[in-house]
């Protein structure tokens, strides 16, 4: 085994362990935030659930490619099978929220107070920018743009958190019910944005086409995180 080969297989197997760390994550979050949403009646709260359960699905697919990355030309059918299946997380993520947010907008139903949304929103602000950043860093090393898109839904479980939070947050002090769908209505277009472009096959560093798996061009700046190609 050469050096190359033996670093490969210790990102892969870091990518493993973070990619397990996630689905636990995500597993835990849905069911609580699923429950929590349906007692209070929250649409951001339970579209918040909804994407933990697409998130699982994502971090299976990243799961699966990680899995046959020793066999190369798996690994570059796999490569380009789970950037698209990310993707139509993305949409379906999209659709999901979008639907249900203008449901609530359109009957004028104030949500209930969810002081476990609360807290579990802060959690996931907490924990899933370390995850993210981690995993970047393995999807980067190991040159897949599949991996790198992955993240970005990580990333976008962040910024539904902090949306959840300030929904949530202002209906509890303020009596803005329609602060909770509005916030959840505000990240549609960035969410379909992100699997529009996975579904064409476009890495989510921002770098155009995807480059083929391991190539220089295939590489993102995953120091500055900001995806700049390095090759």
């Amino acid at each position: 085994m050469t050096a190359v080969q033996a670093d490969r297989g210790l990102l892969v197997r870091r990518g493993l362990l973070l990619n397990y760390a996630t689905a636990l994550y995500n597993g835990l979050e849905a069911l609580i935030a699923l429950g929590a949403g349906l007692a209070a009646g929250s649409v951001a709260l339970v579209g918040f659930g909804i994407d933990s359960v697409i998130e699982l699905s994502a971090s299976a697919a990243a799961l699966w490619r990680l899995h046959t990355d020793a066999d190369h030309a798996r690994r570059e059918r796999n490569e380009r099978v789970t950037l698209r299946l990310v993707g139509a997380s993305f949409l379906a993520l999209a659709l999901y929220v979008a639907v249900d947010a203008v449901r609530a907008l359109a009957a004028r139903a104030p949500p209930g107070e969810s002081v476990v949304g609360l807290a579990l929103a802060a959690v996931s602000l907490v924990v899933m920018p370390l995850l993210a950043r981690a995993k970047r860093g393995v999807a980067v090393g190991l040159g897949s743009g599949a991996l790198v898109a992955e993240t970005r839904q990580t990333m976008i479980c962040t910024y539904l958190s902090a949306i959840l939070l300030g929904g949530l947050g202002l209906n509890a002090a303020m009596g803005w019910w329609w602060a909770d769908p509005l916030a959840a209505l505000g990240m549609v277009p960035f969410i379909a944005y992100e699997g529009v472009e996975a579904l064409r096959g476009r890495d989510a560093c921002g770098c155009g086409e995807m480059a083929a798996p391991g190539t220089a061009g295939a590489r993102c700046d995953v120091d500055r995180g900001n995806g700049v190609h390095t090759g």
